[in-house]
Formats: C-alpha cells, structure tokens, sequence
C-alpha cells in the first residue's frame, strides 16, 4: 500500500545537533516506514486481513485490513491471524485474536499484546516479536499485567489492547550470518575497550592481552558500566507492584 507507506529518514545515531548520542549505528540500506495502526479506534467497523506482510522497522510481521468503509490500515500481526481472517476492535466485542478492546473488558488469564499505557495515546507495550502480557488481576479501573520478564505492572483499565500474542515467534532463533548484512541492517562494528588505546577508552593501553586493568568495567566515556543505575526514577515506577529484578527498588 504506497498510501501507507513514506520514507523513513536515516539519523545514523545523531542527535540534532549532529552529535553521535548512539554509537555503532550508520550505513542502513533506505527503507520506507509503514504507517501502523496502534490505536485501534476504529471502533465497529469489521475489518478484513487481505495479506501478512514483511515490514524492515519491527521484528514481527504486520497484517494490511481492509474495513467494510473502503479504509486500509496495518496492524501488528499476532500469532494464529490469517489471510480472510475478519477483525473488529470496540467496547464489547468478542474476545478472538486480532481483535481490540478496552482491558477492563477482557477476561483474567487472557494474553494480550499492543497496550495502552495512556487511554488514546496507542498502544506502548508488547509490540515486538513473540510478546505477550497475561492479563492477571484487576483493582478498581486498573488491571494487573504480566510482562514476560515477569515483572507485574498495574495499567489504566479504560486503555485498549489487541487479543493474542505478537506473531513471528522465532524471530529470536535467527542468525544474522555475516557482517555484510549487519551494515544493511545499519550496524557498524563495535571494537572492545581492551583492543583500544588509552586516549580513547578507559581500558585501553598495556602489552597484550592485559585486561581492563581497573576492578570496575567502563563505559568509552569513563562512567560505571553496570552495577550502578544512573537513570532517576520515573513517574510510571508507582505502578509496578513485582519488578523483573527481585530486591531492587
């Protein structure tokens, strides 16, 4: 679908003001962006998948619907959603894969995927490749999700979400096989600390294979590479009520 599709601009790891913020990115062969529906307001109108489609921005597949208006949107493709197959997002509409509807409405036990963390913003949450949140519990307009990092995480009951687990399930298990088409996928080599020399990496410098030569790995800008979080608390921190961690805070 051309109407659906514009070029996607390369930044190769830019910011704006042409900065490198992340590194080992450039190089990636020009794409066009798909325009996907992740709101799913098109609420009663029966829509119907007329193909399963490739899309180079995401790791899963995206279905191209055709609604009984004459409009065409794409949606994220979950798992067991064919072509002929007939989809419908609203309030009260049947609980069946492909289908949106708001969490309050959907049966405990439920998988879901494409969730809404602000009710009309579109969906935030599970939206790559073989993602799925069980839905586990409610409390009032919330309901408890679990994420597949088994982190367990209150949402706004009125949010949308799609039935069903993202599709592409072995997306995982691929292997990227050479460099060559690494740099296609705008991945430029990334060189280790230790391989460096002092001017330019913290663990640089030495005769040989000397190791980092510090008790504590470093990042190329000399900040702790693990162990110690630098990121301040978000706002969204008071609604996750198990943490993928166990004993962090």
């Amino acid at each position: 679908m051309k109407k659906l599709k514009t070029i996607r601009k390369k930044h190769a790891g830019r910011g704006q003001d042409g900065q490198v913020t992340v590194r080992h990115q450039g190089g990636e062969h020009k794409r066009f962006y798909r325009l996907i529906d992740f709101k799913r307001n098109k609420h009663d109108i029966v829509g119907t998948v007329v193909g399963i489609e490739y899309d180079p921005n995401r790791t899963c597949d995206i279905a191209l619907i055709h609604y009984a208006d004459g409009e065409k949107r794409y949606i994220l493709a979950p798992e067991g959603l064919k072509v002929k197959d007939s989809i419908v997002s609203g309030v009260a509409v049947d609980i069946k894969v492909g289908n949106a509807l708001p969490l309050t409405n959907i049966p405990v036990g439920t998988l879901v995927h494409n969730v809404e963390l602000t009710p009309g913003k579109g969906g935030q949450l599970a939206r790559s490749a073989g993602t799925g949140l069980l839905v586990s519990a409610r409390e009032g307009d919330l309901v408890y999700l679990k994420l597949p990092s088994s982190e367990v995480r209150k949402v706004n009951g009125s949010g949308m979400a799609t039935i069903g687990q993202v599709g592409n399930l072995n997306w995982k298990n691929e292997v990227i096989g050479k460099a060559g088409r690494a740099r296609h996928m705008g991945i430029r080599p990334h060189v280790r600390g230790v391989a460096m020399n002092p001017r330019s990496h913290p663990h640089g410098g030495g005769e040989g294979r000397s190791g980092i030569g510090m008790p504590t790995a470093k990042n190329y800008s000399g900040n702790i590479a693990y162990g110690k979080r630098r990121r301040p608390n978000k706002y969204s921190d008071k609604y996750i009520v198990e943490r993928r961690k166990k004993g962090k805070h």
